[in-house]
């Protein structure tokens, strides 16, 4: 099997030299150009897979040489490598359709496995990857409450939710376990079963990491009927008081490994879609499960 060709497009002749070598010891072909110029010059009489392109450069610089290069090679995977950072550039290298953005200094396995993984991205025409807003269940089949509603009236929400959730049988499509909670038209929380149930013990018998305080750690043999009056207790408080945080929040235009990588990050179970700063759907693990399952199981139906 050929080795993968690596174009390297830096202005620092040194850090060229480098990297060049170490990805020649990692199994790549490497040629080396200087700026942007160059690279277009070496497109002419050669097809390498993946470009690494540094956005400053003297002469043609990367943001200027990328459109062209993507135009001269329609499908070439070019990585953006730089040490100019900054959000607005990833984003016009993103819109330009670069295949990645990675900045410096990087590790060299994180370096490696990108290349590795344009070289093996699938060509264009071949089956496509669903959107958010694909997948998402829209704002309006989801349940939402304002924060400034009773707990009881939340419990009313999570009700109704869970009666569809049971009587619908569609378990990955119908039903959810937690409501999106509002304050007029912003995101502020969400309120699910598990928030109910931890706003049982009252934090004063609770230590800062929610363990029960050593003067206490005998008291839950002691708690018959207390379940009882605590429940009575929390009708009248406010959803605010006892929601989790708001759901991480992604574009309309977020990728699903996106979505997937800030559910662990963040340790949650959903995330909410924004367009124009409004909230339209929700994506659960349910959703992206349900797209993991179509991909591996049908995977010859999928266009």
């Amino acid at each position: 099997m050929s080795r993968p060709h690596v174009v390297v497009a830096d202005d620092e002749a040194r850090f060229r030299a480098t990297i060049g070598k170490i990805l020649e010891l990692k199994g790549f072909f490497v040629t080396q150009a200087e700026n942007g110029e160059q690279v277009l010059e070496l497109l002419q009489t050669m097809s390498p897979d993946v470009i690494l392109l540094d956005i400053r450069m003297p002469g043609l610089s990367g943001d200027e040489a990328l459109p062209r290069i993507l135009a001269m090679k329609p499908g070439i995977r070019v990585i953006i490598f730089t040490g100019h950072g900054e959000e607005e550039n990833a984003r016009r290298a993103l819109q330009a359709g670069a295949f990645d953005f990675l900045c410096k200094p990087c590790d060299v396995n994180v370096l490696v496995g990108r290349i590795h993984d344009a070289v093996n991205a699938p060509q264009s025409g071949q089956s496509r990857e669903r959107k958010v807003t694909e997948i998402m269940i829209p704002i309006e089949r989801y349940t939402c409450v304002q924060a400034s509603c009773t707990v009881r009236e939340g419990i009313e929400a999570l009700g109704r939710s869970f009666e569809n959730f049971v009587s619908s049988g569609l378990v990955m499509e119908s039903g959810h376990r937690a409501v999106l909670v509002f304050d007029g038209d912003e995101l502020v929380g969400v309120l699910t079963m598990r928030n109910l149930i931890q706003a049982m013990t009252p934090a004063h018998l609770l230590s800062e990491d929610g363990a029960l305080l050593p003067c206490t750690k005998f008291s839950p043999m002691f708690w018959t009927g207390f379940f009882s009056s605590r429940a009575r207790e929390l009708e009248f408080m406010k959803v605010r008081d006892i929601m989790n945080p708001r759901s991480p929040v992604v574009s309309c235009e977020a990728n699903l490994m996106h979505v997937a990588f800030l559910l662990c990050e963040e340790n949650r179970r959903r995330v909410a879609v924004e367009r124009d700063g409004r909230i339209i759907g929700v994506v659960r693990e349910q959703e992206l499960f349900q797209e993991i399952s179509r991909l591996i199981l049908h995977r010859n139906l999928v266009h």
